[in-house]
């Protein structure tokens, strides 16, 4: 857990346009107390409504993930690695107990949560296959330099450099432990120097031949957005739904406070609806929150295509489907998906 600003991102110059996503470098140690202090006063000390991240379209290739996720200001623990044989995606949430009079109602149960993660890679990768994306690497080309593996992971925003610092704490002198300083360096630029085409080769034999680098990656994937996005749906009140629609907008636009970051779109819901947890009638309110995202998508050129918040969590929201239940059928860029 950091409870401090890694002071080596955030003195970094901030590319044009990323401050939204670069702002999540720096973690905070807010406590819960004060958090929810600031929620009741983002609602009671605005009379006005709600307000009305990198989007490339899919490309052809089925294995390209394109799921945008930076460094977050919520960490929890890292479990130890016990492994033995081929890689199993091995799910788990650090987070107080749910009772299993609840669990059917909650994105933790291991079920739910494998449609999360099917949902948010039709809209990432055009493919529900998003467990076959661990050795996807490319620059697309959006000002964040590499873009790779399971989640997304960025050379500009330092979530790359955390998930290969973590890959070598486990597995020392691994194939990417080399690139560690131009890692490094890479943090708050698009550069790829000292990285280029040795280190996409590299990555790619990490994820085809190390089982210790996927593990790490589903465990970032924990704690950089879905273990954060269930805890919040939690104190929120929020049902899988809920849950799900918080993790994945923590997957494109981040933990930030400013208006595109998953904060920023809280507050804006905020400002006009309750969460169920204070009271709120829970579908106005996630109504509201998808109002806020959608202006805080529209903010930036490669994220207009909006049809993953309306023709998918929308859809699902007006159906009453609070419990994400199957089967479920929803669009995302023109695109048909199901899930029985």
């Amino acid at each position: 857990m950091y409870d401090t600003v890694r002071e080596e991102y955030v003195h970094k110059d901030i590319p044009t346009g990323l401050s939204g996503d670069y702002d999540i470098v720096r973690r905070r140690n807010d406590t819960d107390h004060a958090e929810e202090h600031r929620d009741s006063q983002t609602f009671s000390d605005k009379s006005s409504g709600p307000d009305r991240r990198l989007q490339v379209m899919p490309s052809s290739n089925s294995d390209s993930v394109h799921l945008w996720a930076s460094v977050l200001c919520t960490t929890v623990a890292v479990e130890s690695l016990e492994h033995s044989g081929p890689h199993t995606p091995q799910f788990h949430l650090a987070s107080r107990p749910v009772g299993s009079n609840k669990m059917a109602h909650d994105l933790s149960n291991p079920a739910k949560k494998v449609i999360a993660m099917k949902l948010v890679s039709s809209a990432e990768n055009s493919s529900l296959d998003w467990d076959k994306q661990y050795s996807y690497i490319e620059d697309i080309g959006d000002g964040r330099g590499y873009t790779g593996g399971l989640i997304g992971f960025t050379s500009c925003t330092g979530d790359m450099l955390e998930l290969v610092e973590l890959y070598v704490n486990r597995e020392p002198g691994n194939v990417l432990a080399k690139y560690l300083p131009a890692l490094r360096a890479a943090v708050g630029s698009d550069t790829h120097r000292d990285l280029g085409d040795g280190f996409v080769r590299d990555w790619k034999k990490a994820a085809k031949k190390s089982p210790v680098f996927k593990k790490c990656q589903d465990d970032e994937l924990d704690r950089v957005c879905f273990d954060p996005a269930v805890k919040k749906g939690r104190k929120d009140g929020l049902r899988a739904l809920g849950q799900f629609i918080y993790y994945d907008a923590l997957v494109m636009h981040g933990p930030g406070r400013d208006p595109k970051s998953f904060g920023g779109i809280r507050k804006s819901a905020l400002s006009s609806q309750r969460t169920p947890s204070q009271g709120g009638d829970e579908r106005a309110y996630l109504e509201a929150f998808l109002n806020a995202r959608v202006v805080a998508m529209k903010a930036e050129t490669a994220h207009k295509d909006v049809s993953r918040v309306e023709n998918a969590q929308r859809v699902f929201l007006r159906d009453n489907n609070f419990d994400l239940a199957t089967p479920l059928r929803w669009s995302v860029y023109g695109d048909q998906y199901a899930i029985p």
